[in-house]
């Protein structure tokens, strides 16, 4: 299968992205295109307000793996890596992929000095950290509001910038996504051996890929490196490998007519028997139900799959 360009999984380790606010602004607005040099594997201590526009792919947040479509409107808490990647033919640009919406918590903390209201967005703050996709009504209203802050500037973008938070704050019609137990270590030497175990994960996840095999390349034993990965990523090896076989057997249930059988051994497992045993403990039905509900389930979203068609255990 191609290899994503720009992804979490690439030869690189999350990146830390320095984000400057203009002088006369407390957060930042912009419209990317994808790909481009920005839309890689990374982390900020800046919370993340994310729209995504246009095209469908891989949503990376934490310990989470899970498609993702137009509409896609998600928070990332501060220092909290994240990437979505999109397949995309050499040379193919996605013209204003995604908007973004960036801001220290900081800001609003000191902000409560004078304005004891923003109190109130402490909770909220302490949800997003794990990164949360928003849906219903809430999704449609804050695409909106993100959508309109890009035709106003000053005070007037400034409004729609706290309707916005003042929405997200409130609603319950939102799923988490990394797990509580992913806390890694970001240093320079971890996120090395890291990336090194992931891209060797990701391009031969389809494979017979074994534990000792990518030891070996992260330069551990078995056991140190079980450890370190289960501490670094939130999953354990065995974990991580059927996350990716199983969205890679969702793409293809929903998007092609392959019999059930060639999917199985297409994404890298060897019988039947446990290729629906693990899809079923991830999706809570079968493969053959999945495919029945999928058109139904794309209505629901456009285009993409509803929040519980996610990777992450």
């Amino acid at each position: 299968m191609p290899e994503p360009k720009f992804s979490p999984l690439s030869a690189s380790p999350p990146t830390f992205e320095h984000i400057i606010t203009g002088i006369d602004e407390s957060f930042l607005w912009r419209i990317d295109d994808y790909p481009w040099e920005r839309n890689v594997w990374n982390f900020h201590p800046e919370f993340e307000i994310h729209l995504i526009r246009k095209g469908t792919g891989v949503a990376f947040v934490g310990d989470y793996i899970g498609a993702f479509s137009a509409t896609y409107l998600t928070v990332i808490g501060s220092d909290l890596p994240h990437d979505w990647v999109t397949m995309t033919a050499p040379g193919e640009v996605i013209e204003g992929r995604d908007v973004v919406v960036q801001f220290h918590p900081d800001r609003i903390r000191e902000a409560t000095k004078l304005l004891p209201e923003f109190a109130q967005l402490e909770d909220f703050f302490a949800r997003a950290q794990r990164g949360l996709v928003f849906s219903g009504e809430t999704l449609a209203s804050g695409a909106d509001l993100v959508e309109r802050m890009g035709t106003q500037k000053g005070v007037a973008r400034l409004v729609l910038f706290l309707q916005l938070l003042d929405l997200l704050a409130g609603s319950t019609e939102y799923e988490v996504l990394s797990s509580p137990e992913y806390s890694p270590k970001l240093d320079a030497e971890t996120l090395d051996a890291l990336q090194r175990a992931l891209v060797f994960i990701y391009r031969n996840f389809a494979t017979d890929i074994r534990l000792s095999d990518v030891a070996d390349l992260a330069g551990m034993s078995e056991s140190t490196f079980s450890r370190f990965f289960k501490k670094n990523t939130g999953n354990t090896f065995t974990d991580h490998v059927n996350k990716l076989r199983i969205w890679q057997a969702c793409k293809l249930l929903a998007e092609t007519d392959m019999p059930i059988t060639d999917i199985c051994f297409e994404v890298g497992y060897m019988n039947i028997s446990n290729f629906n045993r693990t899809f079923l403990r991830q999706h809570r039905m079968t493969p053959s139900a999945y495919r029945r509900l999928t058109p139904q389930r794309r209505s629901l979203r456009g285009d993409g799959l509803v929040p519980d068609e996610t990777l992450r255990g």
